[in-house]
């Protein structure tokens, strides 16, 4: 080897290692979901790269065997790959050779669970290690070696999520969110769901203790007499206003101990009478003490939230160059295709947010706020308007008629048009724009990837009449914009992936993400998918992996969005992969185990698998029973 080129390695080294201490990663694992703590969704392996990633290969495959819908993203601990399959049950896999170890049952009459992904968590010593989910609003562990649940965990294995809360819990339906929380040190933190109705649960985030199940700290984002932000609601709203909740993702900056929750919106979603100011931490991004929940820092994206713009996607913690110094950052996107991009320790946007004017309602009862944030940079990565100019070229003569009548007579005056009781379009909806595992980044250099889906949906309030007969209340009728087809009307990209450099707050590529089979067949590509919640992964190799709702797992450049490999699976793909080594191997495990159609009802069954790829002739050690190695 030369000594410019052995010189250029150390440097390269050097600079690679003095850039992720601050995340305290190492990123060569994938132990939880997203990847890690900080939910980068990135990997430091570059056995596969852009020199000959064209020939990877299946290494494995495991049928799901139930045709199920599964959206999973699988963990890997040691020589282990753990997975959901078989009616929610949770499976372990040798992580060389897809083959079962031990599976996890699910209780009988399991019909809601954590089925993004799951959390793990292990001692100093390594003789305790647990896997962390919830099933059916109960909270459990079980042993991460043998699969056998721990009964000292809680009461009798389980902690009830619907105790706790300051509420009736007969009058909960919803609390236990399909996204797991996050382990640090000795807790679990998590979020929850809370229905998108009125008398919702609160959306209060808890961290609990792993060997335990003891509830340690809780955090109101609905807040009670006494806390921050309580002025910014009705007095007591606290005891009826449900939301503001975690549905989504957290991150962790490990070194530091602060989780960033992205919250979503206050319940009623599209109606806010009864929650009149502000509404925090409704669509916040909370910087929280990881060990004691106390608020360090909040940014707001939404004042009085009243159009479902949920901040859902993991904060992403990254390394940037700024004004001529390395800030550490946290990115969140957004619904409405922004990027809001902060110093993550002290909350300070990296570039200028402005309170803008926005058009207000013209409803009874309902205030909305006079104005709304936007960030001056990065530009966003969604298209946030609608009108007929941008009607689809696939539309026929009726629909296009159809669908122009319907813009021409609806109020449509672009991002925060509130709704009201005539029509009211909303672009990119409020099922568009970021979505959960819908962005990744590269914590070293500045480089965050966004998966974002154009869907316009149309909202009209109407009475509600099964309000108290001495409340008025309205509730929204609302759809996706969706032509005959089961195409939006709107014209492609349907989906796209967007590049930033964050260093400068600038765009770098932009391109369509996947395509609709249907059109494909006809030689139409490049509309991307039409409904995606994929999750890309970045890796050390200069890859981008992705799947989509058209069977299609890809390899991309991360400089220039280039499809570099891609293969076709037997169905379709949502969440996002892993990326693992062992044995010297690396390999990327896909869920394939989603349905193409936009109206999942279309499809009784799914050939579903977890499908690991790697390259041929790669050197695997992996040798005796998993269950007796590292024990």
């Amino acid at each position: 080897m030369k000594d410019s080129t052995l010189k250029g390695l150390l440097l390269g080294c050097l600079a690679w290692c003095a850039a992720f201490p601050a995340s305290g990663q190492n990123y060569k694992t994938w132990a939880d979901y997203g990847g890690g703590l900080d939910a980068a969704q990135y990997s430091a392996l570059g056995q596969i790269n852009r020199s000959n990633v064209n020939r990877l290969e299946v290494a494995w495959v495991y049928p799901t065997g139930d045709g199920r819908k599964y959206v999973f993203n699988p963990l890997v601990v040691d020589d282990l790959v753990f997975v959901l399959a078989k009616n929610n049950s949770i499976v372990a896999l040798n992580a060389a050779t897809g083959k079962e170890v031990w599976t996890y049952a699910s209780p009988p009459g399991t019909n809601i669970i954590t089925d993004r992904g799951i959390n793990y968590w292990e001692n100093k010593d390594r003789s305790d290690r647990r896997l962390l989910f919830a099933s059916n609003h109960v909270l459990r562990a079980i042993d991460a070696r043998t699969g056998k649940p721990i009964l000292t965990f809680g009461k009798d294995g389980g902690v009830d999520l619907k105790e706790g809360l300051g509420r009736d819990v007969r009058t909960l339906r919803l609390v236990q969110s399909t996204t797991p929380g996050k382990v640090f040190e000795n807790l679990l933190i998590l979020g929850s769901a809370t229905n998108q109705g009125y008398g919702s649960a609160p959306g209060d985030i808890r961290a609990f203790d792993v060997r335990s199940g003891a509830l340690v700290w809780t955090f109101h984002t609905i807040p009670h007499p006494g806390e921050f932000g309580y002025d910014t609601w009705p007095k007591d709203a606290w005891k009826t206003v449900g939301g503001a909740n975690v549905w989504g993702e957290f991150s962790i900056d490990e070194k530091r101990g602060i989780v960033y929750a992205p919250t979503a919106s206050p319940k009623y979603n599209f109606y806010g009478a009864d929650r009149t100011g502000a509404n925090l931490f409704g669509d916040c991004l909370l910087a929280l003490d990881a060990r004691t929940g106390k608020r360090i820092w909040h940014f707001q994206t939404v004042h009085h939230d009243i159009w479902d713009s949920d901040d859902a996607t993991a904060p992403k913690l990254l390394t940037v160059r700024h004004n001529g110094q390395n800030i550490d950052a946290v990115a969140e996107v957004s619904k409405q295709g922004f990027v809001w991009a902060f110093n993550r320790v002290t909350g300070e946007p990296l570039w200028p947010i402005e309170e803008r004017p926005v058009p207000q309602t013209d409803m009874p009862g309902e205030q909305t706020w006079p104005t709304q944030p936007f960030p001056t940079m990065p530009p966003p990565f969604a298209r946030q308007k609608f009108t007929v100019d941008d009607l689809s070229p696939f539309l026929d003569d009726q629909e296009r008629a159809r669908f122009r009548e319907e813009l021409l007579g609806a109020r449509n005056e672009g991002l925060y048009t509130p709704p009201g009781l005539r029509n009211t379009v909303q672009m990119p909806g409020n099922n568009g724009g970021a979505n959960w595992g819908g962005a990744a980044v590269n914590p070293a250099n500045g480089a965050l990837y966004v998966v974002s889906k154009d869907l316009p949906a149309m909202l009209q309030l109407v009475r509600d009449r099964t309000a108290p007969p001495d409340v008025v209340r309205y509730t929204s009728g609302f759809g996706f914009m969706i032509a005959s087809s089961g195409l939006s009307p709107i014209a492609p990209p349907w989906s796209s992936l967007t590049a930033y450099d964050l260093n400068a707050g600038t765009i770098k590529w932009r391109i369509p993400l996947g395509d609709v089979p249907e059109l494909a067949a006809k030689g139409i590509k490049n509309t991307g998918s039409h409904y995606p919640k994929v999750g890309p992964v970045v890796t050390a190799g200069g890859l981008i992996f992705t799947g989509t709702r058209d069977r299609k797992v890809r390899a991309l450049d991360v400089d220039t969005g280039k499809t570099l490999w891609e293969k076709e699976l037997d169905a379709a793909l949502e969440g996002m992969p892993a990326v693992y080594e062992i044995g010297g191997r690396e390999y990327i495990v896909f869920c394939a185990a989603a349905q193409v159609e936009l109206v999942p009802a279309r499809q009784a069954s799914v050939p579903g698998a977890y499908v690991a790829l790697a390259l041929p002739n790669a050197p695997s050690r992996i040798s005796g029973p998993p269950s007796a190695r590292r024990n």
